[in-house]
Protein backbone atom coordinates (compact mmCIF):
# COMPACT_ATOMS: atom_id res chain seq x y z
CA UNK A 1 0.00 0.00 0.00
CA UNK A 2 1.72 3.27 -0.90
CA UNK A 3 0.44 7.01 0.33
CA UNK A 4 0.39 9.94 -1.77
CA UNK A 5 -0.85 13.79 -0.81
CA UNK A 6 -1.79 16.83 -2.25
CA UNK A 7 -1.36 19.94 -0.58
CA UNK A 8 -3.51 23.02 -1.52
CA UNK A 9 -4.43 26.77 0.11
CA UNK A 10 -7.46 28.75 0.20
CA UNK A 11 -8.47 31.79 2.05
CA UNK A 12 -12.29 31.81 4.44
CA UNK A 13 -13.80 33.97 7.27
CA UNK A 14 -15.98 32.60 9.77
CA UNK A 15 -17.43 33.67 13.34
CA UNK A 16 -17.98 31.40 16.16
CA UNK A 17 -21.04 32.05 17.39
CA UNK A 18 -24.70 30.44 18.46
CA UNK A 19 -27.56 32.97 17.38
CA UNK A 20 -29.60 31.83 20.86
CA UNK A 21 -26.44 32.33 23.03
CA UNK A 22 -25.97 35.82 24.71
CA UNK A 23 -23.25 38.18 23.51
CA UNK A 24 -21.31 36.80 27.17
CA UNK A 25 -21.48 33.21 26.36
CA UNK A 26 -20.37 33.37 23.26
CA UNK A 27 -17.38 35.51 24.53
CA UNK A 28 -17.24 33.19 27.11
CA UNK A 29 -16.97 29.85 25.21
CA UNK A 30 -15.18 31.71 21.89
CA UNK A 31 -13.27 34.35 22.87
CA UNK A 32 -12.04 35.94 19.90
CA UNK A 33 -13.26 34.04 17.55
CA UNK A 34 -16.82 35.03 18.56
CA UNK A 35 -16.78 38.61 16.55
CA UNK A 36 -19.76 38.80 14.63
CA UNK A 37 -17.84 40.38 12.22
CA UNK A 38 -15.81 37.09 11.65
CA UNK A 39 -12.36 36.67 11.07
CA UNK A 40 -10.59 34.65 8.37
CA UNK A 41 -7.24 32.21 7.69
CA UNK A 42 -5.63 30.94 4.79
CA UNK A 43 -6.02 27.45 5.08
CA UNK A 44 -3.67 24.90 4.21
CA UNK A 45 -5.34 21.87 2.97
CA UNK A 46 -3.48 18.06 2.41
CA UNK A 47 -5.50 15.40 1.42
CA UNK A 48 -4.24 11.94 1.45
CA UNK A 49 -4.79 9.14 -0.37
CA UNK A 50 -3.75 5.51 -0.46
CA UNK A 51 -3.83 2.42 -2.81
CA UNK A 52 -1.78 -0.12 -4.59
CA UNK A 53 0.69 0.86 -7.64
CA UNK A 54 -0.57 0.00 -10.85
CA UNK A 55 2.85 -2.48 -12.39
CA UNK A 56 2.09 -1.19 -15.82
CA UNK A 57 2.12 2.62 -14.95
CA UNK A 58 4.37 2.68 -11.76
CA UNK A 59 1.95 5.24 -9.94
CA UNK A 60 -1.13 4.47 -7.54
CA UNK A 61 -3.59 7.29 -9.21
CA UNK A 62 -2.48 10.55 -11.61
CA UNK A 63 -1.90 12.91 -8.70
CA UNK A 64 -3.48 15.71 -11.12
CA UNK A 65 -7.08 13.80 -10.76
CA UNK A 66 -6.41 14.25 -7.04
CA UNK A 67 -5.90 17.67 -7.64
CA UNK A 68 -9.00 18.48 -9.62
CA UNK A 69 -11.25 17.04 -7.31
CA UNK A 70 -9.56 18.57 -4.58
CA UNK A 71 -9.66 22.12 -6.48
CA UNK A 72 -13.48 21.67 -7.55
CA UNK A 73 -14.92 21.29 -4.29
CA UNK A 74 -12.96 23.73 -2.61
CA UNK A 75 -13.09 26.29 -5.16
CA UNK A 76 -16.88 25.63 -5.30
CA UNK A 77 -17.50 25.34 -1.49
CA UNK A 78 -15.31 27.51 0.33
CA UNK A 79 -12.56 29.18 -1.51
CA UNK A 80 -13.10 33.57 -0.75
CA UNK A 81 -16.52 31.94 1.44
CA UNK A 82 -17.71 33.54 4.92
CA UNK A 83 -18.35 30.03 5.80
CA UNK A 84 -21.35 30.57 8.48
CA UNK A 85 -23.69 33.22 5.99
CA UNK A 86 -22.60 30.98 2.45
CA UNK A 87 -22.02 27.26 3.20
CA UNK A 88 -25.07 25.61 4.18
CA UNK A 89 -23.69 22.83 6.13
CA UNK A 90 -22.07 25.63 8.37
CA UNK A 91 -25.11 27.47 9.39
CA UNK A 92 -26.34 24.68 11.52
CA UNK A 93 -22.10 22.98 12.03
CA UNK A 94 -19.93 26.28 13.33
CA UNK A 95 -17.07 25.86 11.06
CA UNK A 96 -14.23 25.10 13.29
CA UNK A 97 -11.23 23.60 12.36
CA UNK A 98 -12.61 20.44 13.34
CA UNK A 99 -16.23 20.60 11.86
CA UNK A 100 -14.12 22.21 8.20
CA UNK A 101 -11.99 19.17 8.36
CA UNK A 102 -14.74 17.12 8.75
CA UNK A 103 -17.56 18.76 6.20
CA UNK A 104 -14.22 18.07 3.63
CA UNK A 105 -14.17 14.50 4.65
CA UNK A 106 -17.74 14.06 4.19
CA UNK A 107 -17.54 15.97 0.81
CA UNK A 108 -14.65 13.77 -0.70
CA UNK A 109 -14.83 10.61 1.00
CA UNK A 110 -15.97 8.07 -1.99
CA UNK A 111 -14.82 10.25 -5.44
CA UNK A 112 -11.32 9.36 -5.45
CA UNK A 113 -12.30 6.12 -7.90
CA UNK A 114 -8.40 4.42 -8.48
CA UNK A 115 -7.06 5.13 -4.66
CA UNK A 116 -8.74 5.39 -1.01
CA UNK A 117 -9.07 8.65 0.79
CA UNK A 118 -6.83 8.00 3.93
CA UNK A 119 -6.05 11.51 5.93
CA UNK A 120 -6.75 14.97 5.65
CA UNK A 121 -5.03 17.79 7.46
CA UNK A 122 -6.56 21.21 7.68
CA UNK A 123 -3.79 23.82 9.31
CA UNK A 124 -5.33 27.14 10.30
CA UNK A 125 -2.41 28.41 11.32
CA UNK A 126 1.28 27.41 11.84
CA UNK A 127 0.52 27.03 15.15
CA UNK A 128 -3.12 24.89 14.66
CA UNK A 129 -4.47 22.18 12.83
CA UNK A 130 -6.71 19.75 12.55
CA UNK A 131 -6.83 16.22 11.17
CA UNK A 132 -9.88 13.03 10.44
CA UNK A 133 -9.30 9.68 9.04
CA UNK A 134 -11.81 7.31 8.56
CA UNK A 135 -13.16 6.99 11.95
CA UNK A 136 -15.78 9.24 14.18
CA UNK A 137 -12.48 10.66 15.96
CA UNK A 138 -10.83 14.15 14.73
CA UNK A 139 -7.51 15.25 16.25
CA UNK A 140 -6.40 18.69 17.00
CA UNK A 141 -2.83 19.80 17.11
CA UNK A 142 -1.61 23.41 18.89
CA UNK A 143 1.96 24.21 19.00
CA UNK A 144 4.10 25.99 21.24
CA UNK A 145 7.48 27.19 22.14
CA UNK A 146 9.87 27.13 24.45
CA UNK A 147 13.68 27.82 24.59
CA UNK A 148 15.70 25.48 26.93
CA UNK A 149 19.05 24.93 26.99
CA UNK A 150 21.18 21.45 28.39
CA UNK A 151 23.72 19.23 28.26
CA UNK A 152 23.60 15.45 27.11
CA UNK A 153 25.42 13.46 29.82
CA UNK A 154 24.84 9.93 30.96
CA UNK A 155 25.90 8.98 34.55
CA UNK A 156 25.86 5.53 33.40
CA UNK A 157 28.73 6.42 30.54
CA UNK A 158 32.00 7.13 31.51
CA UNK A 159 33.43 10.59 30.65
CA UNK A 160 34.91 9.41 27.66
CA UNK A 161 31.69 7.29 26.30
CA UNK A 162 29.59 10.76 26.66
CA UNK A 163 32.08 12.82 24.66
CA UNK A 164 32.35 9.84 21.96
CA UNK A 165 28.32 9.59 22.09
CA UNK A 166 27.28 12.97 22.30
CA UNK A 167 30.04 15.49 21.04
CA UNK A 168 29.39 19.18 21.44
CA UNK A 169 26.39 18.39 22.87
CA UNK A 170 28.18 16.94 26.24
CA UNK A 171 29.62 20.24 26.81
CA UNK A 172 30.44 20.91 30.10
CA UNK A 173 28.21 24.12 29.86
CA UNK A 174 25.59 22.76 28.24
CA UNK A 175 23.39 24.42 24.97
CA UNK A 176 20.36 25.15 23.77
CA UNK A 177 17.72 24.87 21.38
CA UNK A 178 14.25 26.63 20.31
CA UNK A 179 11.67 23.88 20.42
CA UNK A 180 8.27 23.76 19.32
CA UNK A 181 6.04 21.49 21.23
CA UNK A 182 3.34 19.68 19.24
CA UNK A 183 -0.08 18.35 21.94
CA UNK A 184 -2.26 16.76 19.94
CA UNK A 185 -5.54 15.76 21.10
CA UNK A 186 -8.20 13.11 20.04
CA UNK A 187 -11.94 13.25 20.14
CA UNK A 188 -15.60 13.60 18.47
CA UNK A 189 -16.65 16.99 17.94
CA UNK A 190 -19.23 18.37 20.15
CA UNK A 191 -22.25 19.07 18.09
CA UNK A 192 -23.16 22.56 20.31
CA UNK A 193 -19.23 24.07 19.84
CA UNK A 194 -17.79 22.07 16.82
CA UNK A 195 -14.92 21.71 19.19
CA UNK A 196 -13.26 18.83 20.59
CA UNK A 197 -11.54 20.59 23.43
CA UNK A 198 -11.10 23.69 24.61
CA UNK A 199 -8.36 25.46 23.57
CA UNK A 200 -8.24 28.00 26.04
CA UNK A 201 -8.39 25.40 28.67
CA UNK A 202 -5.55 23.65 26.93
CA UNK A 203 -3.32 26.65 26.33
CA UNK A 204 -3.42 26.85 30.42
CA UNK A 205 -2.72 23.29 31.15
CA UNK A 206 0.01 23.53 28.54
CA UNK A 207 1.52 27.13 30.14
CA UNK A 208 1.32 26.09 33.18
CA UNK A 209 2.39 22.61 33.34
CA UNK A 210 5.27 22.51 30.35
CA UNK A 211 5.91 26.02 29.40
CA UNK A 212 6.71 27.44 32.90
CA UNK A 213 8.33 24.74 33.83
CA UNK A 214 10.87 24.90 31.49
CA UNK A 215 11.04 27.38 29.31
CA UNK A 216 14.24 29.96 29.83
CA UNK A 217 15.74 26.96 32.21
CA UNK A 218 18.45 24.33 32.00
CA UNK A 219 16.79 21.06 31.91
CA UNK A 220 20.15 19.48 34.44
CA UNK A 221 20.25 22.08 36.65
CA UNK A 222 17.18 23.91 36.95
CA UNK A 223 14.80 20.79 37.12
CA UNK A 224 13.44 18.22 38.77
CA UNK A 225 12.24 15.81 36.23
CA UNK A 226 15.91 15.78 34.83
CA UNK A 227 18.53 16.34 37.96
CA UNK A 228 18.86 12.23 37.29
CA UNK A 229 17.52 11.86 33.86
CA UNK A 230 19.97 12.69 30.28
CA UNK A 231 17.48 15.44 29.03
CA UNK A 232 17.58 13.91 24.96
CA UNK A 233 14.75 14.94 23.33
CA UNK A 234 13.87 11.46 23.17
CA UNK A 235 12.91 11.89 27.14
CA UNK A 236 12.10 15.25 26.97
CA UNK A 237 9.26 13.70 25.22
CA UNK A 238 8.23 11.01 27.29
CA UNK A 239 8.58 13.70 30.45
CA UNK A 240 6.13 15.83 28.77
CA UNK A 241 3.52 13.34 27.99
CA UNK A 242 4.08 11.88 31.65
CA UNK A 243 3.40 15.73 32.84
CA UNK A 244 0.14 15.97 30.67
CA UNK A 245 -1.31 12.82 31.02
CA UNK A 246 -2.92 13.32 33.89
CA UNK A 247 -4.51 16.69 32.99
CA UNK A 248 -5.75 16.38 29.59
CA UNK A 249 -7.83 13.48 28.74
CA UNK A 250 -8.13 13.10 25.95
CA UNK A 251 -4.47 13.52 24.76
CA UNK A 252 -3.56 11.31 21.95
CA UNK A 253 0.03 12.36 21.34
CA UNK A 254 2.97 14.51 22.07
CA UNK A 255 5.58 16.23 18.91
CA UNK A 256 8.70 17.67 19.61
CA UNK A 257 10.97 19.81 17.17
CA UNK A 258 14.27 20.17 18.81
CA UNK A 259 15.66 21.64 15.47
CA UNK A 260 13.90 22.13 11.97
CA UNK A 261 15.78 18.39 11.21
CA UNK A 262 15.47 16.87 14.44
CA UNK A 263 11.64 15.77 15.54
CA UNK A 264 10.70 13.07 17.88
CA UNK A 265 6.82 12.24 18.84
CA UNK A 266 5.34 9.93 21.73
CA UNK A 267 1.85 8.49 21.96
CA UNK A 268 2.27 6.87 25.66
CA UNK A 269 3.39 3.17 26.56
CA UNK A 270 0.10 1.77 26.26
CA UNK A 271 -0.31 3.07 22.36
CA UNK A 272 1.36 1.71 19.55
CA UNK A 273 1.86 3.12 16.22
CA UNK A 274 2.27 1.65 12.53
Amino acid sequence: MLYLSRKMIFSSAHSYRKQEWTEEKNKATFGLCSNLNGHGHDYTLEVMVRGEIDPSSGIVVNITDVDQIMKAFVNEELAGKFLNKEVPYFIDHIPTTENIVSYIWMMLDKQFTDCELYKIRLRENDFLYSEKEKDLMVRLTRKYHFSTAHRLHSKQLSDEENEALFGKCNNPYGHGHNYYLEVTVSGEVDPVTGMITDLGQLDKTVEETILQKFDHKHLNLDTEEFKDLNPTSENVAIVIWDLLEGKISNLYKVGLYETDKNYFEYYGADKEQF
